[in-house]
């Protein structure tokens, strides 16, 4: 094989359709565009959702919702997460370690879900009151 006798496979290309060659191509006169219009227009076409001056359906739905853009550095671990951790320290590095948060989040929050038994001391970490009060009770501390 040598380079200048590479080709590309049967089949794989095809030559460009030719417009507006006329009559004889099938493609001549309005060159498959039909008679008058906005769409026969060389540059006339219009902006996407344009309903021909109706109101567009994007307009004439209700605003609905919001969603937090600081959502994603926030998360949030239950207290039986922290059970099965089995430490006694817990901060941010150590549950990004475990991979129970990602590396985008800021703030993290223990919340009351499940139990815990054995003594747990929390830094940087916040908790629901409840959770603190689950952690406390086990003999551990939110600071």
């Amino acid at each position: 094989m040598e380079l200048n006798s590479i080709k590309p496979a049967d089949g794989s290309k095809h030559a460009k359709r030719r417009v507006g060659r006329g009559i004889g191509s099938g493609l001549g006169k309005t060159a498959g565009r039909g008679h008058k219009g906005q769409k026969s227009r060389s540059g006339g076409y219009h902006k996407v959702g344009f309903e021909g001056g109706q109101m567009p359906l994007q307009r004439r739905l209700p605003k609905r919702g919001f969603k937090s853009l600081t959502l994603r550095f926030n998360a949030e671990i239950t207290l039986s997460d922290l059970a099965r951790l089995g430490l006694a320290e817990v901060d941010q590095l150590v549950l990004k370690q475990a991979g129970l948060i990602n590396d985008l989040t800021r703030t993290v929050k223990v919340i009351q879900s499940g139990a815990i038994t054995t003594a747990v001391k929390l830094s940087g970490v916040l908790a629901t009151a409840g959770a603190k009060a689950a952690i406390e009770a086990a003999g551990g501390s939110v600071a």
